[in-house]
């Protein structure tokens, strides 16, 4: 299916930090994956207080998911990157840490960052949503 994506970034619209403004699919499979939080295969928060070790946790979930459903980083034609905080640092820091990772192919697609005040598990400062066109 990876030959089905298109990423576009039209001349008219602003330059981005990595992500594509469009994402082309044509039909397909797709896959919609939870949010993937923080959180270990017992259900317990990983790395309290420290956004870098929530980012890594999630990744390796994500990594997980999409491996369960024959994906791959690269699959991912939608994101969206919930981060617990309103600083624009914190913002830009879970981007770069989530763009630098294993997992970084899954944010050049149609990708959004948001700053949250609130996210479902006490002391959760990271969560990731991710939809994939699952290849062929």
């Amino acid at each position: 299916m990876t030959e089905k994506i298109t990423r576009i970034n039209p001349e008219q619209l602003h330059e981005t930090p990595g992500y594509h403004h469009i994402t082309v699919v044509e039909a397909g499979r797709t896959a919609y994956l939870a949010g993937q939080c923080p959180l270990d295969r017992n259900g317990d928060l990983v790395g309290a207080g420290s956004l870098e070790t929530q980012v890594d946790q999630v990744v390796a979930n994500a990594l997980t998911a999409l491996a369960a459903a024959s994906a791959q980083p690269q699959h991912v034609v939608r994101s969206v990157i919930y981060v617990r905080s309103d600083e624009r640092d914190i913002l830009g820091a879970a981007w770069r840490r989530l763009t630098e990772s294993a997992l970084g192919p899954a944010f050049t697609t149609a990708s959004t960052l948001l700053g949250v005040a609130q996210l479902g598990f006490p002391g959760q400062l990271v969560e990731v949503d991710l939809t994939v066109a699952l290849p062929d």
